[in-house]
């Protein structure tokens, strides 16, 4: 018979300290009986709501739903072990597991632990992944530094400057890339001051770079045009395929991991035997609905659309490809990195200057609202400003019809003379 298994969070509203905050306590309560720990968070009794075991503070309420998950995780755990579990002994390994660490590096490696399960449950490992550069980026600094880690309490603002620099000179990055490392480094700070190691973080006031204007995200109808007359050499079939795929996105908007994703039970046809593409993003979970292009069905036909146990494209890891696509940049002269994000960007705009409205367009790439794809017309309406300043900007210069002219006829008569 299964266990009976609850956790009550709660206060005592008697035991206040000097700075009016009190702990916050969990009851375990195992197969009628219990006990009680601490959980490590305080709260102003005044903002405590019994009923809902909730503060009114948003980030103490955070914190006691991620200690109510570690807790039941481990119940899990243990039950899975042991086929039984106490009270005591779920008492015994919460607070086994909950020192908290008091150096940076440590800190980071425990956050770490928590995105692997996380990235488990939303089923996204992005982030999880780019904590592992962050992460190795501060350990590369401290070694540089001759240390092994560093306490948060002698973490200073001039250490976040010298972090800061370090990044920038030595590891060449932009202002994009470092501002990500040190939200990290302040993610980590901010964690070591809501378990009250430090009172606050040191590098509050250190500031971020200044991103430099957005690079074009798409691609032009020049750049797709060379695309698709690129002939690559016949031993190279992963940059050929790196050329397809980038091609057929371009077409139907498809994220690259959407284009992994895609079996040929996605692809369907209409009652006018018109070809098109159902599918849910992984980002989103909200379904794309893709009437195909001829160029997208020519590249369909050439790979797997019938044995629906196999992906349509063979496509490799996002890292492998990563090159390939960039080199395909390289050999179209293009000035801006390539990257096969640009596709479904390129998809997006292209839909715009042909005037497809914004609730189709949103439908097509899965957009969970058309806030987001009105971003799209917001870079075609830049484009026609800017193009529409250059005219402006001729006009004043050279004049326009017959001004223009006696301008020109001027200068060919003073060469003359």
């Amino acid at each position: 018979m299964r266990s009976t298994f609850s956790l009550l969070l709660y206060i005592n509203r008697s035991k206040v300290r000097a700075d009016g905050t009190t702990a916050v306590l969990c009851r375990i309560s195992i197969d009628g009986k219990s006990t009680t720990i601490t959980t490590g968070i305080s709260c102003n009794p005044k903002q405590w709501n019994a009923k809902t075991a909730e503060t009114a503070d948003v980030r103490t309420n955070n914190r006691l739903k991620e200690f109510r998950k570690h807790a039941e995780r481990l119940y899990d755990e243990m039950l899975k072990e042991q086929g039984v579990v106490s009270a005591e002994l779920l008492k015994n390994r919460i607070a086994g597991q909950a020192v908290i660490p008091t150096h940076l590096l440590q800190m980071g490696e425990r956050e770490r632990e928590r995105l692997a399960v996380r990235s488990k449950e939303i089923d996204s490992t992005s982030t999880y992944r780019s904590s592992r550069y962050y992460q190795s980026y501060i350990r590369e600094f401290l070694d540089s530094k001759g240390k092994t880690d560093i306490a948060f309490s002698d973490i200073t603002e001039e250490f976040g400057r010298e972090y800061k620099v370090y990044l920038k000179r030595y590891k060449n990055f932009g202002a994009s890339q470092t501002n990500h490392c040190l939200c990290w480094l302040n993610r980590l700070i901010y964690l070591a001051v809501d378990h009250e190691i430090i009172r606050a973080n040191p590098l509050e006031e250190l500031e971020y770079e200044k991103k430099p204007p957005s690079k074009r995200m798409h691609i032009s109808k020049a750049e797709l045009k060379q695309l698709l007359e690129l002939k690559l050499p016949a031993n190279d079939p992963l940059k050929e395929l790196a050329r397809r795929a980038f091609i057929f996105s371009c077409f139907t908007g498809l994220a690259y991991v959407d284009t992994q994703l895609l079996y040929p039970h996605h692809i369907g046809r209409t009652a006018d035997d018109r070809r098109y593409i159902r599918i849910n993003r992984k980002k989103t979970k909200v379904e794309s609905f893709i009437p195909l292009h001829p160029i997208a069905e020519q590249i369909l036909d050439l790979y797997n659309t019938t044995d629906d146990t196999q992906p349509v494209f063979p496509l490799p890891s996002r890292d492998m490809m990563w090159f390939e696509i960039h080199e395909l940049g390289v050999i179209i002269g293009r000035k801006e990195n390539l990257s096969y994000h640009q596709a479904r960007h390129s998809f997006g705009s292209f839909l715009i200057s042909e005037g497809i409205c914004t609730e189709s367009i949103a439908k097509m790439m899965g957009h969970s609202g058309i806030r987001t794809t009105q971003r799209y017309a917001e870079v075609t309406d830049k484009k026609i400003s800017k193009d529409m300043d250059n005219l402006m900007a001729f006009r004043r210069a050279y004049g326009t019809g017959a001004s223009r002219e006696k301008k020109t006829k001027d200068t060919l008569t003073n060469k003359e003379e």
